[in-house]
């Protein structure tokens, strides 16, 4: 199969099957395809689908036959929910990707994209990480059950490209944030955190926010708007049998995030930075290239993006307290 195809999802009333809709990359798909006039989405709540339950994946695809899918579901957490619920994070998300991979495949689906994330990769893998690095070292063990799932989750895409010469694709992005990411005070990750922890100190009077490390690790982040465009893109330009890396491309310091996410808050107190807890890795960059050649580019800036996901925050997270 080629590696790059023309404009393939150009029937906007084929059924789209977009799994996993109520998340933050979900939603963000919903919005972009809704956007580009797509009239026939097929959206299904974890009450109405349970899609760890083969046999309801296998009822639900025979009824609706949808012409393609956006593997979007999974179960996600952060660092302590992946080492206290190890099986969990195994088990569901290879019975989820099993579930959908398969039933697509056996209905006649005409292509399906899944998502994956940027913890495929070894601990130590090169900077920017390549495709290639793929199954080249140890993964990080701190999320190498959630991990192992999506690396298997590619590879069933490729088995089933490689035997059926059926249209699977991966696609693997970065750090992402923007509108229904998880502002949980424990559980959130680096960037919702910080928001959070900004607009707290702010409404409180504070006069200092501490960040846990010294703010020099490197971090890449892409607006979850972005990844939907690329994932729409994907569909309609890339057919191969690789995963691909969807980044921005660009890298910042925590120091300079936490100073921006500062400013976009409005909090005019200090930033303390507490060196005694751990940096994390010291740098995480996607190597974007292949996704790059192929047209596509971010459009989001961080400083915009941010901007708009403090708006949502503020309309939906403070207003629902």
């Amino acid at each position: 199969m080629s590696e790059t195809i023309g404009s393939e999802m150009c029937d906007k009333s084929g059924k789209v099957f977009v799994a996993g809709h109520r998340g933050l990359v979900g939603s963000a798909i919903v919005r972009k395809l809704e956007q580009l006039g797509y009239t026939n989405l097929i959206l299904r709540t974890h009450a109405e689908l349970d899609l760890t339950r083969q046999s309801d994946v296998e009822s639900f695809f025979s009824l609706e036959k949808p012409v393609y899918v956006i593997l979007a579901a999974a179960k996600v957490g952060g660092i302590h929910a992946n080492n206290t619920y190890p099986a969990d994070f195994i088990a569901v998300n290879l019975q989820i990707q099993t579930n959908v991979i398969h039933s697509a495949y056996a209905h006649g689906v005409k292509k399906l994209l899944f998502l994956g994330s940027s913890c495929i990769y070894p601990k130590f893998a090169p900077q920017p990480i390549p495709e290639s690095a793929l199954l080249t070292g140890p993964l990080e063990p701190t999320n190498e059950w959630y991990a192992i799932a999506k690396i298997a989750g590619i590879k069933t895409c490729q088995a089933y490209r490689i035997q059926y010469k059926w249209d699977a694709i991966s696609g693997m992005p970065t750090n992402l944030y923007g509108p229904n990411d998880n502002f949980h005070p424990e559980n959130s990750h680096v960037l919702p955190a910080l928001m959070r922890r900004f607009h707290e100190a702010k409404v409180s009077g504070a006069e200092e926010v501490v960040v846990w490390g010294t703010g020099s690790p490197l971090r890449e982040f892409l607006h979850v708007d972005d990844l939907a465009d690329a994932c729409v893109f994907m569909l309609e330009r890339y057919s191969g049998l690789e995963h691909v890396n969807i980044g921005s491309g660009q890298e910042v310091t925590i120091k300079e995030l936490a100073e921006l996410v500062k400013e976009v808050v409005g909090f005019e107190g200090k930033l303390g930075w507490d060196s005694s807890k751990p940096d994390g890795t010291p740098r995480k960059l996607m190597d974007s290239s292949k996704l790059a050649s192929l047209g596509w580019t971010p459009k989001v800036s961080l400083r915009d993006g941010l901007r708009q996901t403090y708006e949502w925050y503020l309309e939906n997270v403070c207003a629902a307290k």
